[in-house]
């Protein structure tokens, strides 16, 4: 039986992650249009967008290429285009490696050094750093990850402004630690499939009970970040307004892990789903409650 084009089309475009790339393309939105302040140039904008979503779908190909033994084990993961064979692993890498070149050079043209630079320190992070030795080895590996996953706001940011400032470093922090809390969350609803693939995330290398700790506090100082965009003069008081209600609430829904009679895992899937809502609400708060001036604050050389 002779497949249809679009079949083979359809798993190029699974291996990319799609749902990945859209909740980036909302942080790199949040971070450009808070940096341009209102002073927007689209033709920036769609290039950083496009170029940097490329250079993700590349990690996240390339990813699905270095992981297809884990992903076998895994439930969730085990009906990949990579793990069934529908897609080879030489395929999804050549055509990782395409759309990695493709992003690159149109962030190279298009924006600046700073953006660029920001974007291969996110790739190289992801796929050499994390895919290849910590997501397997370590139970750091989720910071590692969440370095990589916290710099496509950090690229829209530096595509306007072309320098790595406290705005930039706020950005950077702020998202580094909403991955944290986040993952784990994943890591308790997905625990049997995680220990399965003998991957060590937090729940299941040092336990339950620390992972929700953890979680509490990455929240509670994730909170306290969040509120130096206002703080700093970045963003207004309806930021601020945002930012308090919804860490606040994630907070609180956190905390709610310790009652004794709390179902885990319904539980992990109410915090993971909240902290997508969080970081998407304020990605379009930081977009659209903009200080006019930019602060006079520090600027770091890169």
């Amino acid at each position: 039986m002779i497949k249809h084009p679009l079949h083979y089309l359809a798993h190029y475009y699974a291996v990319t992650k799609p749902g990945i790339i859209a909740g980036n393309l909302i942080s790199v939105a949040g971070g450009f249009f808070l940096a341009a302040r209102g002073d927007i140039d689209w033709a920036l904008f769609a290039a950083t967008a496009i170029g940097l979503s490329l250079v993700v779908a590349s990690g996240c190909a390339i990813n699905n290429c270095i992981d297809r033994d884990i992903d076998a084990c895994m439930q969730r993961t085990r009906n990949r285009v990579t793990v069934t064979g529908a897609l080879s692993a030489r395929a999804a890498l050549l055509f990782g490696l395409l759309l990695g070149a493709a992003g690159f050079a149109l962030l190279a043209i298009y924006t600046n050094a700073v953006s660029v630079a920001f974007a291969a320190l996110g790739f190289v992070v992801y796929v050499g750093i994390y895919s290849l030795y910590m997501k397997r080895k370590s139970v750091y590996g989720t910071l590692v990850g969440a370095l990589s996953g916290a710099v496509p706001p950090v690229v829209g940011y530096c595509a306007v402004t072309g320098q790595c400032d406290a705005g930039a470093m706020i950005l950077l922090v702020m998202f580094c630690l909403w991955q944290m809390p986040h993952s784990y969350a994943i890591g308790i609803f997905r625990y049997r499939d995680y220990e399965a693939a003998g991957i060590p995330v937090l729940p299941v290398a040092q336990g339950v009970a620390k992972a929700k700790l953890h979680i509490v506090l990455y929240i509670a100082v994730f909170s306290l970040v969040t509120v130096l965009l206002p703080l700093s003069g970045y963003t207004g008081a309806a930021f601020m307004a945002v930012a308090c209600t919804t860490s606040l609430w994630w907070l609180a829904m956190a905390l709610r892990g310790y009652r004794r009679d709390i179902d885990i895992t319904g539980w992990a899937r109410q915090v993971f789903a909240f902290s997508i809502f969080t970081i998407t609400t304020l990605s379009i708060a930081m977009a659209l409650d903009f200080n006019i001036t930019a602060p006079d604050l520090l600027v770091l050389n890169l």
